[in-house]
C-alpha cells in the first residue's frame, strides 16, 4: 500500500525509517526543507519536495499522514491535503492535538467526501528502535486499511483503535497527563534522596529499584543514564515546558467532574520551575530529553548568573 508521510522531525523522520526497513510499503516523504527529504531518500523512501508532489507520488486511495506539530501549522497541512485528495483518501493527523480540533478537522474531512483519523503516538526518539505505541480514532474502515502501517510502526500488540473522530488524541492526552504525575512522583522523591543526610548514588539506586520493584520503568532507566552522565544534574536547568497535554487533561477532568490530584500538581509544578531552580525540576528535564529529545536547557554559568 502507499503511505506518506508529511514532517520530518525527530518523529515523523524515524517513523519512515522503520517503515521503510520493516515492510514493503510504498512510503512517501514530504518536508518544507529539502535536507531531511534528501536523507529520508537515502534510507529507502521516496521524496516528495512540495505537498503536490507528495500526493502525486501515490495512488488512491491515498494515506495522507501529517507528522507535524499540533495547531495552526497542522490545520494548515489539514486544509492543503483536502484540496489536493480524492474522494475516499485518508488524512491522518497523528500530532499531539486537542482532541476537541480533532473532532472539528474530522468533520470537515469528511465533508470533502476523505476519511479520517487521528494517531496519538508514544514513543519518542526511541520508536525506530523499539516501535511507537499508537491510539487511534476516526473512521473504522480507514482503520481497517491503515492498520499495516500501524502494525508496522508499532510494537507488539503496541496499537489499538478506540472509536470514532477524537478517541486516540484523547486516550493520548490522557496518557501524557498520566506521564506527568510519574514524572513528577520520581523527581520529587529523588530530590528528597538528594538533601537527605545520606550520601545516594542515583544512578545505583534507579539500577536497584529497577531490580523487580513495583518502581520500575523505563523512566527509571533513563533517569540511571542521566544520573551516570551527571551524578547531579550540574549541566542541566530545572526548566520544564509543559506540551499543552497536562493542561488539557487537567480541562477535562474539571468537566467531567473528575479529582485529578496528582496530575494538576504535577503541571502547576512545571509552572513552578519557570521561576526558581530546583533538582526535582532537573530530573524531570532529564527524563524529557531522554525519552522524548526535548529540548533540555543548559544551566547557567555563576558569571551568566
Amino acid at each position: 500500500m502507499d503511505i506518506g508521510i508529511w514532517g520530518m522531525g525527530r518523529i515523523g523522520f524515524n517513523m519512515v525509517r522503520r517503515l521503510v526497513d520493516k515492510s514493503d510499503h510504498h512510503v512517501v516523504a514530504g518536508n518544507r526543507s529539502p535536507g531531511k527529504v534528501d536523507e529520508a531518500v537515502e534510507y529507502g523512501a521516496e521524496g516528495a519536495y512540495s505537498v503536490e508532489e507528495f500526493v502525486e507520488k501515490q495512488e488512491s486511495p491515498r494515506v495522507l499522514w501529517s507528522e507535524l506539530p499540533a495547531g495552526d501549522v497542522t490545520d494548515d497541512m489539514i486544509h492543503k491535503f483536502i484540496e489536493l485528495a480524492d474522494e475516499g483518501d485518508i488524512i491522518v493527523d497523528g500530532a499531539n492535538s486537542y482532541f476537541r480540533d480533532s473532532m472539528a478537522r474530522a468533520r470537515e474531512v469528511r465533508n470533502a467526501g476523505l476519511r479520517w483519523l487521528d494517531a496519538g503516538v508514544s514513543g519518542g526518539v526511541w520508536g525506530y528502535d523499539v516501535g511507537y505505541c499508537t491510539m487511534i480514532g476516526g473512521d473504522a474502515d480507514a482503520f481497517e486499511y491503515v492498520e499495516p502501517t500501524f502494525a508496522t510502526l508499532a510494537p507488539p500488540n503496541g496499537y489499538a483503535y478506540f472509536g470514532d473522530a477524537g478517541a486516540g488524541h484523547f486516550a493520548k492526552m490522557v496518557h501524557n497527563g498520566v506521564e506527568y504525575g510519574m514524572l513528577q512522583a520520581y523527581a520529587e522523591g529523588f530530590e528528597i534522596l538528594q538533601k537527605s543526610q545520606y550520601d545516594y548514588d542515583l544512578r545505583a539506586l534507579c539500577s536497584l529499584w529497577n531490580q523487580g520493584s513495583v518502581v520500575r520503568s523505563w523512566l527509571l532507566e533513563l533517569a540511571e543514564d542521566a544520573f551516570e552522565k551527571d551524578a547531579n544534574l550540574d549541566s542541566i536547568s530545572g526548566y520544564v515546558e509543559d506540551s499543552g497535554e497536562g493542561r488539557w487533561t487537567v480541562l477535562e477532568a474539571l468537566e467531567e467532574d473528575v479529582p485529578v490530584n496528582a496530575i494538576a500538581g504535577s503541571l502547576f509544578a512545571r509552572f513552578t520551575s519557570r521561576q526558581e531552580d530546583s533538582f526535582a525540576m532537573k530530573v524531570i528535564a532529564a527524563l524529557r530529553g531522554g525519552f522524548g529529545g526535548h529540548a533540555i536547557k543548559e544551566a547557567a554559568t555563576e558569571q551568566e548568573k
